[in-house]
């Protein structure tokens, strides 16, 4: 079956939904369809994406293409409406680039079914769903009727109150009423007296987390903040914008055009509209030094009206329901999320680790059954079909407060909905094939195209049986993620991402492995798929040490029985099992091993030794170059002495800093001039690596260092800045560098290039180096979400060397040249990253300066070498199948010889 996997669109979660249809688009059973990506751009064309495309980080990042892309002073980066009278000749040429558009009469030409991640007005509203029932494509989800609900929060409201849910105390404030308002704290008044402290603002037909703020205090001017934010509007006063520094004006401009947390563009500004982020720069400049003491900002599509609502004080619950075999809904375990603040906010509910999930939530059983009671009885109410994401609270009292039903939940990998699938032992691929097969039935019941779905359903009915009977013939592969270094949550992140790439393929079959311990002591564990998909590695560490206690939840065990029939359908049997393992007992379960370790253990050999000594091939370097590329100092020596540009460098070590932290202080001020990066010397590429500015900062860096207690020194954590949650390793030693600039090159820019290495007829490792992806840093250096993770980072690949073709391609030859040097001088093997910095003087002169050495790479959905390999024509399950194959390979060479 064609499955067309519709995504972007034209909402504010367009991200979002890109990210989410990637998810999809991946973990789609190869064995029983056939993905299409079908690109809904914010203009409301339909593309048929290049599937190079798919995995980018960002729409951003590919649409508009380059070519297309006007001249801006500050790089701002710009959606497609940002571009204006483009001709009919330049709109089909700018498509050609990236995909082929299609109309919607002609969807049946290329797709059987419609497997919808569009978020928002114009995917989850109704209005998609009645254009494919007029072509008659079958598609998932709910219909128009409970679509059209889904989408409106006045309508819900109403809904809730008359079919006696409860709900919070709400009333509507009409933009038009407001702009006449004159006296706004008669407004706050009026309305504390109807709905109290706090109070929530809504915008009613966006996201669910989209426009929201939470009013705390009786403040008038808060209030206003709360309102303009609900509005998509926003004032900039001149007093504002001329305190700013060069970098600070370019960063809020690139916030006010932010569709997720800004305004978006275009932008109407003073009752002028502006279509591109450089116009509102220049806007800004030119009226305030010009007297204009303040700017009005609209967005041209807000909202007209808003929700204000009581605010619910309670556990925050959100919990999927879908269809049992019979067509009744069944609520599975509803999540409790626990926030760092009041609000569940566009990024705490997307990016992994921001918030955390607790399933089932901490109630008393009886509560939590209630909760799923008025879930699936909210689900009937609004005509609910196949699946809703349904929020809400529970009180201490056990009241329930339902809120915002989803028709298109979110599917990042760490979305509720794969989530508490698990809990009933569906892993990823499992429950998209349940979907569309229950969507099918659902639309054949609707009575339309009948004949065409009945077909369909037949065979895939037969599909999914034989799926089973296939599972002895795949190759077992082991993917060992987690570990204790500072980023062993990405390591989960990359993991997984292995792992589901893994399962929906026709030829492996993956075997999750949470690697835990200490150095020296490492344990594994075989997980099961509902441990696999918690939020990150500490959550999965707890997890397998309560996993008794939990195994036992009377919650769960209903619901397991309530889903019987579904999980004997589609779960892999022993999914919900979990097996602590030695080496040797890995050695005995699988074929291949899948390293998505970061930092130590797994880039230092360790866990290599281990595989050898059991004799499992693994993917990546062996033992001697991961104990290489683990030490940045040592490294970068062995590079310098091969000739190789490096930054100067400079160890730091505890005993030394503790017997006379003067001198050594004086020491690194008479080699290195600030700022200098400081960094540990032997852990991952991303965790606590900071620019350090003077010597106040660098004592810090290494109070924090050094410190001998988990938590961090209250004085040095706000002079160096760092987030409450940010991954900072306690160390003996850590590393001081060179902070690299221009230095007076043209272009300057930072780079990350992978490569893949294979073995040719002689024995011989080959090199293929991939074009490097140029990596742009928000803040002073790159951080670890916007390396890896789907919406943060922006990576450009391949990198911008230079406008002109042929001198870009002679320039990007000139630094895969030196990529390929690094590889092998440190005998790289399998597939690795190097991160570098790229000067390019006028003269034509180019100096590549090595940062570091990954040779296990982070493997996110997001991370840019899928980008990079994906223009050498690798699909990325095809590149992790050459990066197995070669491990595989390597060990047969070594036990003939």
């Amino acid at each position: 079956m064609r499955i067309g996997i519709f995504f972007g669109g034209r909402s504010r979660e367009r991200e979002v939904s890109f990210a989410g249809g990637r998810t999809v688009y991946d973990n789609l059973n190869k064995s029983i369809f056939t993905p299409v990506p079908i690109f809904v751009d914010s203009c409301g064309n339909f593309i048929q994406l290049d599937w190079q495309f798919v995995y980018k980080g960002t729409i951003r990042d590919f649409y508009p293409p380059a070519d297309f892309i006007p001249d801006s002073d500050k790089n701002f980066q710009i959606y497609i409406e940002s571009l204006q009278n483009l001709s009919e000749v330049d709109w089909a040429l700018l498509i050609s680039q990236v995909g082929k558009q299609i109309e919607p009469k002609d969807f049946s030409k290329f797709i059987d079914f419609a497997f919808l991640t569009l978020h928002g007005p114009y995917g989850e509203d109704g209005s998609l769903q009645g254009l494919l029932e007029w072509y008659d494509i079958p598609y998932s989800g709910s219909g128009i009727l409970p679509s059209a609900i889904g989408i409106s929060k006045t309508a819900q409201k109403q809904l809730f109150g008359r079919m006696g849910f409860g709900t919070p105390t709400w009333t509507v404030i009409k933009k038009s009423d407001y702009d006449k308002q004159t006296d706004m704290q008669a407004l706050l008044n009026e309305l504390v007296a109807k709905l109290g402290l706090p109070m929530v603002f809504k915008a009613p037909h966006q996201g669910s987390s989209i426009g929201i703020s939470i009013l705390e205090q009786h403040d008038v001017k808060a209030f206003e903040s709360a309102i303009s934010k609900a509005f998509f509007q926003r004032i900039i006063h001149a007093t504002e914008w001329l305190e700013l520094t060069e970098d600070e004006k370019v960063f809020l401009v690139a916030q006010l055009a932010d569709i997720r947390e800004g305004l978006g563009m275009p932008i109407v500004a003073n009752d002028r509209t502006l279509y591109h982020p450089q116009e509102l720069y220049n806007t800004f400049e030119r009226e305030f030094a010009g007297g204009n003491d303040s700017i009005l900002l609209e967005s041209p599509d807000a909202e007209r009206a808003i929700l204000a609502e009581s605010f619910i004080e309670g556990k925050e619950f959100s919990c999927i329901v879908i269809e049992d075999e019979k067509g009744e809904p069944l609520a599975l375990p509803p999540t409790q999320i626990l926030k760092k603040s009041n609000f569940f906010d566009y990024k705490a509910k997307y990016l992994p680790g921001i918030s955390r999930k607790i399933t089932p939530i901490k109630v008393p059983t009886e509560q939590i059954q209630n909760i799923r009671r008025a879930c699936q009885d909210l689900y009937k109410a609004m005509c609910g079909e196949v699946y809703a994401r349904i929020d809400g609270f529970i009180q201490e009292d056990g009241k329930v407060f339902l809120n915002d039903p989803n028709t298109t939940s979110g599917m990042l990998p760490s979305s509720f909905f794969f989530h508490q699938a698990a809990e009933i032992g569906l892993n990823p691929s499992q429950f998209l094939t349940y979907i569309i097969r229950t969507s099918m039935a659902c639309r054949m019941n609707n009575s339309k195209a009948t004949k065409t779905i009945a077909t369909h359903l037949a065979d895939l009915d037969l599909r999914i049986v034989q799926l089973q009977d296939q599972l002895d013939k795949k190759l077992k592969v082991a993917v060992i993620m987690g570990g204790f270094s500072s980023e062993r949550h990405i390591s989960i992140e990359s993991g997984r991402n292995i792992y589901e790439k893994l399962a929906s393929s026709t030829k492996y079959l993956p075997i999750p492995i949470f690697l835990s311990g200490k150095e020296g002591a490492h344990e594994l564990h075989q997980i099961p798929v509902n441990i696999l998909l918690k939020d990150n590695a500490d959550d999965i560490y707890d997890k397998i040490h309560s996993f008794e206690a939990d195994r036992e939840h009377p919650v769960l065990l209903s619901i397991r029985e309530e889903a019987g029939g579904l999980s004997s359908t589609y779960a892999t049997k022993g999914s919900l099992a979990l097996h602590p393992l030695s080496y040797d007992e890995l050695a005995s379960i699988c074929d291949v091993v899948f390293i998505a370790l970061h930092g130590r253990p797994g880039e230092d050999g360790a866990v290599q030794i281990a595989l050898d000594k059991v004799g499992l091939p693994y993917n990546g370097s062996g033992v001697e170059s991961s104990q290489i590329t683990i030490n940045k100092f040592e490294c970068n020596q062995l590079l310098r002495k091969h000739g190789i540009l490096v930054a100067g460098q400079a160890l730091v070590y505890h005993q030394d800093w503790e017997k006379d932290a003067n001198v050594i202080i004086r020491q690194l001020e008479e080699q290195f001039q600030y700022p200098v990066i400081a960094k540990p010397a032997d852990d991952g590429c991303s965790s606590a690596v900071k620019k350090i500015k003077n010597r106040e900062e660098l004592i810090a860096y290494a109070s924090i260092a050094f410190r001998t207690q988990t938590a961090f020194p209250e004085v040095e954590s706000k002079l160096l800045k760092l987030k409450s949650t940010e991954e900072f390793p306690q160390k003996n030693f850590f590393l001081i560098e060179d902070f690299i600039s221009a230095n007076g090159a043209s272009r300057f820019l930072e780079v990350t290039g992978g490569l893949l290495t294979n073995i040719d007829s002689k024995g011989d490792t080959e090199y293929t180096i991939f074009e490097a992806s140029e990596a742009l840093a928000q803040g002073e250096v790159l951080s670890l979400e916007e390396k890896f993770l789907a919406g943060e980072g922006q990576n450009i690949t391949p990198a911008r060397y230079a406008r002109d073709k042929v001198e870009n391609q002679r320039i990007s030859n000139e630094v895969k040249s030196t990529l390929g040097k690094v590889a092998k001088i440190v005998n790289i093997e399998g597939y690795a990253r190097i991160d570098a910095f790229v000067r390019i003087f006028a003269d034509g002169k180019i100096e590549t300066i090595i940062i570091e050495v990954n040779s296990l790479p982070g493997m996110t959905p997001a991370t840019c070498i899928f980008h990079q390999a994906a223009i050498e024509n690798y699909k990325p399950f095809e590149f992790i199948d050459a990066i197995l194959n070669y491990g595989i390979h390597k060990l047969d060479l070594s036990k003939s010889s």
